[in-house]
């Protein structure tokens, strides 16, 4: 088998340790959750779900400001310099969040926390160590570990919060900063060489992105999605707590919910991909996060319905999360693929924000049901969008033998190959003698690639 198939050993290190440096950052914004509104109380001011949702919430806003000026200065001041500055920053508000004795220090920690925001650095470094036909598993290996990163912290924060109490998990959140400097720097390998983009073709794809109307509806998606689970988590403890379950055992709730979502999740996964029902089954789990957030509103005083409602919560919340980030990367035109990814995450990070703010400030002032209401409210919004978005198309990968070339006609063979209907993508590699396209199998004119590819035209 080719090379070019698989991961050479420095791209699945790459990949591996990038994905542990998101990890163990991740895992810090999100080991909180479960365990910081009941932690809350005991501060000054914490009595104040408005200032508990500010709390949970306020990363995500210097998170959207920030991930394109630290992604502009990776490509200026070099990838790795801006991640140790990031881990840095994010380290700082970790601890000064650890003393906090007050909510208005703790906010101000959060803030500071979100203001490392290498998110974009790191997915630029990993795609600067990887080859174009290597980067969508780079990036699955990244997205696989996010996710795992948020099912530890809502099994872990509780059990954690009941061994060190959540100054000790902030301050642990920093010591896993600091670790993630050290991966970076002994562990990550140093491209050879950044490669400069054009600034006016940077621009223009950008205000494309902003008006592309599908991806604006992605965009509304994750958006909703952030906001209602931050919103959700400024009242789910209390009633969980209220529900006779004490707060050092809500994960006995979380694991098994947590769990089962998962194996729940995988069935709507195939008959998506295998069954070409992508859209069928996106608003099918969309409707699921509105069923949820009415049995919340419906069954918030009983222990068991809170966990089915929970249940089914995370199986449509997993199957979004998962799927949001493949549907953006195919809708989006290759060459502005990156741009829409700053844009998607910049979306995600300003709906924590909003999500939790919002959702603390109605928790003070209406309570928990008119949270739940809320959140039904934003679900149901995003359904009647969503409704408009287009069945995305079936993608699949041919491989074809070229004829031997140099660089330059395996360039302009790329080009060609890329105009023929239903290729979406078309990379040639001369050193390999291999064409790779991603087609869509509905409008593939595979007659017309044969033709290119023996010289008839």
């Amino acid at each position: 088998m080719s090379t070019s198939h698989r991961m050479t050993p420095l791209e699945l290190r790459a990949s591996l340790s990038l994905a542990g440096v998101f990890g163990l950052r991740l895992l810090g914004m999100f080991i909180i959750l479960p365990v910081f509104a009941l932690y809350a109380e005991q501060l000054r001011g914490g009595d104040d779900h408005t200032l508990i949702g500010l709390a949970l919430g306020a990363y995500g806003l210097t998170q959207a400001v920030l991930q394109i000026p630290f992604g502009s200065l990776s490509d200026r001041w070099g990838r790795k310099k801006t991640i140790y500055l990031g881990l840095l920053i994010f380290a700082a508000g970790s601890f000064t969040a650890a003393v906090a004795q007050d909510i208005h220090v703790v906010i101000l920690g959060r803030v500071i926390q979100g203001a490392g925001a290498i998110s974009a650095a790191v997915m630029a470094l990993a795609a600067d160590l990887t080859r174009d036909e290597q980067r969508t598993k780079a990036m699955a290996i990244i997205g696989v570990t996010i996710g795992v990163a948020f099912a530890l912290s809502m099994v872990g924060g509780p059990v954690l919060n009941r061994w060190i109490g959540v100054p000790g998990i902030f301050a642990l959140t920093g010591l896993l900063a600091l670790f993630a400097i050290a991966i970076v720097r002994f562990v990550v390998p140093t491209p050879a060489m950044a490669v400069p983009v054009s600034g006016i073709a940077s621009r223009v794809r950008f205000i494309d992105i902003l008006r592309h109307p599908q991806l604006l509806r992605l965009n509304y998606g994750i958006f909703i999605l952030s906001a209602v689970l931050m919103a959700l988590w400024v009242v789910v403890p209390f009633e969980l707590r209220a529900a006779g379950l004490p707060g050092d055992s809500h994960w006995q709730i979380y694991l098994p919910v947590m769990v089962m979502s998962v194996v729940l999740m995988v069935p709507p996964m195939l008959i998506s991909e295998r069954w070409g029902r992508q859209k069928t089954v996106f608003l099918a789990a969309i409707g699921i996060l509105l069923v949820a957030q009415l049995l919340l509103a419906g069954l918030w005083s009983s222990l068991w319905g809170l966990a089915l409602a929970l249940l089914v919560f995370f199986t449509g919340f997993n199957y979004l999360e998962a799927s949001l980030p493949s549907m953006i990367s195919r809708t989006a035109p290759p060459e502005a693929r990156g741009a829409a990814v700053g844009v998607y995450s910049s979306a995600q990070f300003l709906g924590s924000f909003v999500g939790a703010w919002v959702g603390g400030a109605i928790s003070q002032h209406l309570g928990s049901s008119s949270v739940f209401a809320f959140c039904a409210a934003l679900t149901l919004s995003w359904l009647i969008v969503a409704v408009g978005m287009k069945q995305l198309p079936g993608l699949r990968t041919r491989t074809y033998p070229v004829p031997k070339m140099d660089s330059a006609g395996a360039e302009g063979l790329s080009r060609r190959l890329a105009g023929v209907a239903g290729v979406r993508e078309a990379l040639v590699f001369a050193s390999e003698g291999v064409a790779y396209l991603k087609v869509d199998s509905t409008r593939f004119d595979e007659r017309n690639v044969l033709k290119l590819l023996s010289g008839e035209v």
